[in-house]
């Protein structure tokens, strides 16, 4: 598979080995370029001292006022420059450095709750003077763009003390809690007096790295432990000696490259470029930290950075607007590269042409990609990044994964991108690990510095260059490439200085309030929230997090950490332990509690199985009930068994619960909607453990990286009905909008008929989880009177089941309690069955008015039930 950059055949080939390599060789001598050259006529080097924040394009001695403090670092206490640090951009290693801020202090410079509930286009915004100022957008040019660009303003910090109204039991931990929100509070205010704010300090992207004026081209590098550096690459013949750049007070790196003779530029796109510095470590040749491709090159393991610059007819320009946040959110995981049903790297365009269409035909609202950001190492499942900026080439270019997003956008689709900031490749070839030669450069140094179960660096999020590189690598994506939102990755790694390995999580708030907590961290993804939601309000925000932590996804001006979602993980591994027994040992209690324990006001994404269970070493719920069957009996001509039989009902029961009780929102991995019959193994050879053992690899094959989605379309499989249940379930949501109804009440949770009935929304929801027994005129209790009918049936023939209810049938209300339902309805429930109820469309107006007088009570009801 190749794709092409104005001409230029890039190859895409799986690498030979995971790289991270901790010692440098020196010049690693370049084979013939695989990019078009062209002379450059001699051109001037500037060399006299410059600062990055300048926006000339020559360098000039740097002014007093463009000098980036860093708080606290003085004797005194006072704000230093950076450059004059010992540990250079290090806003706080230890938390104590900044003081704590008391509630008080933090409530007598705030507004109110209902003044920050406001629009955010009416939103007040602090000026220099501390006083108020409309919010108020301004365009202004950019260097890099010929059209204006629009720059927004992000709202100030809130009073911070909401949560304990919400939560009272976390006053106990007022102290850590003031404190950590004074920490977020002091950087806010830094941030303000020393960048201009959060929304300057969130466009590094438009300074650091490559940026083209009408004149030539900027380079700036952050690398305050190089003794020297060179821009070197294609366009220099990759001569050390030709472009030295020259280094400020603050550690960075610059050079200015002026247009050649006949105006083009002095690198022409598509050239490879890399920074060669002497370092602490010895002399090193480094991708730049802010590159927006890279590539590998055939026969060679690390990448090479692309100088990424097409001309403006081949930009891809955006069609279509982004969707706007829907109040549901049903997410289909996907990765692009294995998102093929032949055994390849696929590509942007494919999945832009073959997949976005199928998931809008199955009903999901949003896609969350994986793997985006460039990884050396195709097995790390995108983990491992090692270039934050670049879009992974394996896949294409980037016009063509603009391509793809906006092409989602015209289906109504919104576009969340996996983001890794909680960890980094090791690599230090084609990573930022050792980047300018010193441990401590982006990452802790020591072991704070690495996860010893990831195998990967931990970023300093108390580093003032981290943060700049954090805030505007998530704006990046964004703004250029028009995502809408994130799902977070690893976020239980951040928030704690354990990292929640080998840490049991028992819901002690003395779990999340200590010194375990990586209060730095903590006060990172504040600001991220924060820049994304206040410079993008249709964004949304996934947080993974398995600890639990309180507050999670409470608003930042309230005191919480600000994501609009929180990952609720405990339910895969309750299916999974569940899986694992037998179907008399399932408790529907059990069951029902792990659905609905989550935190008030804070939402959840829900999943049955997301990608960790499709892994190999790990087992798909289709996989636990099916196993080697799955081979042998899934022809509809064939017969079937036991386990099949039991397999496809429980199949779909488990993700029917899943979506009725766990969450604000839903997210399956594609292919498991219709119970893809293996699991995800990535190419990958043998690998040698230090003690001689040799873990077996599978010889480079891509037949397990790969999804069959021919076998859910097959009309002749059983597939087929799995997918098409998981088809009905999105629409029933879309129509319904049950997920995030208001009302939620389970009135029955029988382990001795393995019955939960529930409802949600205008729905009713009645699961009979029984092996063999079905139930006649079985009893359910509700909220509203009047006429049922069955909207959703798990035994419909169309879904694989064995027709056994009537769709026709009306069931009628009776008064009088029941299960502390005020009405109720009598059923058949089939054995392994899963039965949706909803009010007739000619009962609707009735029920609207009886709902009003149930009102009172029923609050009470839920409240107690939401508590179980």
């Amino acid at each position: 598979m190749v794709y092409t950059i104005s001409g230029i055949r890039f190859p895409a080939v799986p690498p030979l080995c995971k790289c991270s390599d901790s010692t440098f060789n020196g010049h690693r001598r370049m084979p013939l370029s695989l990019f078009m050259k062209k002379d450059s006529s001699p051109r001037k080097i500037f060399v006299a001292k410059s600062t990055y924040d300048s926006d000339s394009v020559s360098s000039t001695a740097t002014a007093a006022s463009d000098k980036v403090l860093v708080p606290g670092s003085g004797s005194d206490g006072s704000s230093t420059l950076a450059g004059q640090s010992e540990n250079y951009g290090a806003v706080s290693e230890d938390p104590q450095v900044l003081p704590d801020i008391d509630s008080q202090t933090i409530e007598a410079h705030e507004k109110t709750k209902e003044e920050t509930d406001q629009d955010p286009q009416s939103l007040p915004v602090d000026n220099i003077d501390g006083d108020q100022a409309p919010l108020e957008e301004i365009s202004i040019p950019s260097e890099n763009k010929k059209a204006e660009t629009t720059v927004r303003s992000i709202p100030p910090p809130g009073s911070g003390q909401r949560i304990y109204d919400i939560d009272p039991y976390l006053s106990s931990h007022r102290g850590h809690l003031d404190y950590r929100y004074g920490q977020y509070r002091r950087m806010r205010e830094a941030i303000d007096q020393n960048e201009g704010g959060l929304e300057a300090f969130s466009r590094g992207y438009e300074k650091f790295g490559f940026s083209r004026s009408a004149t030539g081209i900027t380079y700036r590098e952050w690398a305050p432990g190089a003794k020297s550096a060179a821009l070197i690459g294609d366009f220099n013949n990759w001569n050390p000696n030709a472009d030295i750049m020259s280094r400020n007070e603050f550690g960075v790196w610059e050079i200015f490259l002026p247009n050649n003779a006949d105006g083009s530029p002095a690198i022409p796109h598509g050239s490879r470029v890399k920074i060669r510095m002497d370092t602490p470590s010895g002399i090193k040749d480094s991708i730049p930290a802010w590159i927006k491709f890279s590539v590998q090159a055939p026969g060679e393991i690390p990448y090479n950075g692309i100088y990424y610059d097409p001309p403006e007819e081949e930009k891809y320009v955006f069609q279509h607007p982004q969707p706007k946040k829907p109040k549901s959110l049903r997410i289909y995981e996907s990765h692009v590269g294995m998102s093929s049903t032949e055994p390849i790297i696929n590509t942007y365009a494919n999945f832009r042409d073959d997949v976005l269409p199928r998931i809008k035909k199955l009903g999901y609202n949003a896609v969350q990609i994986m793997a985006i950001q460039e990884h050396s190492y195709y097995a790390s499942f995108g983990y491992h990044v090692t270039n934050f900026f670049a879009p992974s080439s394996r896949c294409g270019t980037p016009e063509e994964l603009k391509s793809l997003i906006d092409r989602a956008h015209e289906l109504g689709l919104l576009v969340l991108m996996d983001i890794v900031h909680s960890h980094a490749s090791k690599n230090v070839l084609d990573g930022l690990n050792m980047f300018d030669g010193t441990d401590g450069h982006y990452f802790h140094s020591g072991s704070r510095g690495y996860h010893w179960m990831w195998d990967s660096r931990l970023f300093n999020y108390g580093s003032w260059e981290v943060l700049r590189y954090l805030l505007s690598n998530a704006r990046w994506w964004l703004e250029e490439y028009k995502f809408d939102g994130f799902r977070f990755d690893g976020v239980t790694s951040m928030m704690y200085t354990h990292h929640g390995l080998e840490v049991g999580f028992t819901g002690n708030y003395s779990e999340y309030f200590g010194f375990a907590t990586d209060v730095d961290a903590v006060v990172y993804l504040m600001l991220v929230n924060d820049m994304i939601h206040g410079l993008y309000p249709e964004a949304v925000t996934i947080g993974e997090d398995v600890s639990g932590m309180p507050t999670f996804c409470i608003p930042v001006q309230d005191g919480g950490i600000g994501f609009d979602y929180r990952l609720h993980m405990a339910i895969a591994d309750k299916w999974i332990e569940l899986l694992k027994k037998s179907d008399e040992d399932w408790e529907m209690g059990d069951i029902v509690h792990t659905l609905v324990n989550r935190r008030w006001l804070e939402k959840c994404v829900a999943y049955a199985e997301s990608h960790d269970q499709a892994l190999v070493g790990d087992k798909t719920v289709a996989f636990w009930l099916m196993d080697k069957d799955m081979y042998d009996s899934m022809a509809l001509d064939r017969p079937s068994t036991p386990a099949i039989d039991r397999g496809i009902a429980l199949h779909k029961m488990i993700r029917l619960v899943t979506m009725g009780l766990g969450g604000e929102g839903y997210l399956n991995f594609m292919g498991n909607e219709f119970g893809h019959p293996e699991w995800i193994d990535f190419p990958r050879g043998d690998q040698h453990l230090p003690g001689g053992a040799v873990i077996p690899g599978n010889n480079f094959s891509y037949d397990k990286c790969r999804r069959r989605f021919d076998l859910g379309d097959a009309d002749y499989l059983r597939y087929r009905g799995m997918q098409e249940f998981d088809r009905a379930m999105q629409h029933l949501e879309e129509s319904f909008g049950f997920m995030t109804a208001g009302h939620q009440y389970v009135s029955r949770k029988d382990d001795r008929d393995k019955i939960i009935v529930y409802e949600r929304g205008d729905l009713v929801f009645v699961f009979n989880f029984h092996w063999s027994n079905s139930y006649y005129d079985y009893r359910v209790g509700c909220l509203k009177p009047g006429k049922y009918k069955i909207v959703l049936d798990s035994d419909d023939p169309l879904f694989g089941g064995y027709n056994r209810l009537d769709h026709s049938a009306e069931y009628f209300t009776f008064e009088g309690n029941y299960d502390n339902r005020p009405r109720s309805f009598l059923i058949y429930a089939p054995s392994r069955t899963a039965v949706v109820y909803a009010l007739a469309p000619d009962d609707s107006e009735l029920a609207k008015g009886e709902t009003e007088t149930d009102t009172e009570p029923e609050m009470e009801t839920e409240t107690e039930t939401s508590l179980e």
